[in-house]
């Protein structure tokens, strides 16, 4: 058997936040009741990588990231931020950027990649 990723663990310290947030921003639901410091959602519909969050006490920077495609970017981006992201400040951009960095609720990095038209 090859090498599958079964899932992402994003590293939280509001899970009850995280979960509201990322089940709306990616269209997911929890796959089964969640325990105090873990949850895991799955796509409401159809195929897809699961999401795993798991509750840190840890206020240090999480070392993760996700990609987020969209072939529009600027109703992703408006979206997300009307489920409570926020625009990473300060934040370099190279001239020919096709992504825009984003914070979730709780402060982790992600980006909204605009497809290749």
């Amino acid at each position: 058997m090859d090498l599958q990723i079964l899932s992402i663990v994003w590293g939280v310290q509001n899970m009850a936040a995280s979960i509201a947030f990322w089940s709306e921003a990616l269209h997911y639901k929890l796959k089964r009741e969640p325990e105090p410091d873990f949850a895991i959602l799955i796509p409401k519909t159809g195929n897809g990588m699961q999401l795993s969050l798991k509750l840190t006490t840890s206020p240090e920077p999480r070392r993760h990231h996700m990609d987020l495609m969209t072939n529009n970017q600027h109703k992703e981006v408006e979206r997300l931020l009307g489920l409570g992201a926020t625009r990473m400040k300060n934040w370099q951009y190279e001239k020919d950027a096709d992504y825009v960095v984003l914070l979730d609720p709780d402060g982790n990095s992600f980006c909204v990649v605009q497809a290749p038209m």
